[in-house]
């Protein structure tokens, strides 16, 4: 059987309920829109997605955890929701009443509550009563057209197979130790410049701040948090930071500085500008710069730095990108990073990716942050960000950040450190552009 829903809708729907596959039970077009073969192919399944396709070109349904049956009850469900997709954006409408989330009714197919049923008493039509149960807009939801093309019921089945794995990584307290020494000893190949720059870019919630947090504490020898950082909608950073990670509590400033920004937000006006990017990428924003979120910084400003040294500007740039909402990142973000890219790009700076959250997207990994590279999950997550900002795979490096946790995990701080080796060998590509630009100068004189 083929599906209907197309692979961007199924891991969109799949980036909803974790690290799970879908597999088609059930298609009206081919088994019947009646009761009786829905129930026979798919009564004792669960958890399920139903999904309905109208003549209008529609693509709504539903999710239950619990198994379809033939009792006229109704069951209680707490998780269960419906859902309308725009485009490949998925709407979702929890259920209201858990107790009423889903009715087991013969002679109809997927049943929730009283407020949409799909194949309604042995016919290719819908039944919606929205507000009962669930709350929803029927013109939203499938456009007030009640005819059926299609009926799909899927299982949602765990993944839980490991791949070979597919980068290879030592997980060794020695190879910790290894790491945190060539950070230490690293030096930037141009002279003037003491520190590697490398700025954080991403959504609010992210991780950004996080992440500093994170390679802070390594460094610290336990968990700590000195950047603002936690759940909002809103960015909690508001300020332009560059933060100086020291090797343990008394020692020196390591080769590197992490500089954190505004989280970019869907909404105009709001988050992150654009045009203070570039600003900051060439070195004019100092460190605790105030970010006005409705207006760039301007080089009249008494703040503004207007001769800004090599040693200022950002030598790489790390897009910080949360592996659970890949597949459901909004429209208008994406086009801020998008934009972002671009004048990054002209600038010749080194880009890669900090995908962060990946226990939190993969239960394998969340069980073992050691199982990263073999999560067929995580290496598909990887792909879907390699797409989306154009960067290859190669450029592309998975972090689990201490969040919860009050004491340190040396699989976790391997990770985290493999990313920072990253950014300064990045950093080095930046610096090599810049000798042979000085060089073919000299040369030509």
């Amino acid at each position: 059987m083929n599906s209907m829903l197309t692979k961007n809708q199924q891991k969109t729907i799949c980036s909803q309920l974790g690290n799970v596959k879908l597999q088609l039970l059930y298609k009206a077009s081919i088994h019947g829109f009646t009761g009786a073969a829905f129930h026979q192919r798919c009564d004792n399944h669960c958890p399920t997605v139903s999904v309905g396709y109208n003549t209008s070109g529609y693509v709504f349904g539903g999710y239950t955890k619990q198994p379809f049956c033939q009792s006229g009850q109704f069951v209680h469900d707490d998780q269960a929701f419906l859902f309308t997709f725009s485009g490949e954006k998925l709407h979702k409408y929890p259920v209201t009443s858990p107790i009423y989330a889903v009715k087991m009714i013969g002679n109809s197919g997927p049943y929730f509550g009283e407020a949409l049923v799909l194949v309604n008493g042995n016919q290719a039509v819908v039944y919606s009563d929205p507000g009962t149960y669930y709350n929803f807009n029927a013109a939203d939801m499938h456009g007030n057209d009640l005819k059926l093309t299609e009926c799909e019921v899927y299982e949602v089945e765990e993944r839980t197979e490991l791949e070979k794995p597919w980068r290879t990584i030592v997980w060794e307290s020695g190879k910790r130790k290894e790491l945190m020494d060539n950070i230490r000893s690293y030096k930037p190949m141009v002279s003037s410049v003491s520190q590697v720059q490398v700025l954080l870019i991403g959504a609010v919630g992210a991780g950004k701040s996080s992440f500093f947090n994170s390679i802070n504490s390594v460094f610290r020898g336990h968990v700590t948090s000195q950047a603002i950082a936690g759940s909002s909608t809103t960015s909690l950073t508001t300020q332009f930071r560059t933060y100086s990670v020291k090797s343990g509590r008394e020692g020196k400033p390591l080769p590197i500085i992490l500089c954190d920004t505004m989280g970019l937000e869907e909404s105009t006006g709001a988050g992150l500008d654009i045009d203070d990017i570039s600003c900051i990428l060439k070195g004019h924003l100092p460190d605790r710069y105030q970010f006005n979120p409705s207006a760039p910084l301007q080089s009249e400003a008494s703040s503004y730095r207007k001769c800004p040294r090599l040693k200022d500007k950002i030598h790489c740039v790390a897009y910080v990108m949360d592996a659970c909402k890949i597949s459901i990142m909004a429209t208008k973000v994406q086009e801020k990073l998008d934009a972002i890219r671009r004048k990054v790009n002209l600038m010749g700076i080194p880009q890669l990716v900090l995908l962060t959250k990946v226990d939190e997207a993969c239960p394998l990994v969340m069980k073992d942050v050691r199982n990263v590279y073999q999560s067929g999950y995580i290496k598909e997550m990887m792909q879907e960000a390699s797409g989306q900002l154009g960067v290859p795979l190669s450029c592309i490096v998975p972090v689990k950040n201490y969040s919860e946790e009050l004491e340190l995990d040396t699989n976790t701080d391997i990770l985290l450190l493999s990313a920072i080796i990253q950014m300064l060998r990045f950093a080095d590509n930046y610096f090599d552009e810049i000798s042979d630009k000085f060089s073919n100068i000299e040369t030509k004189e």
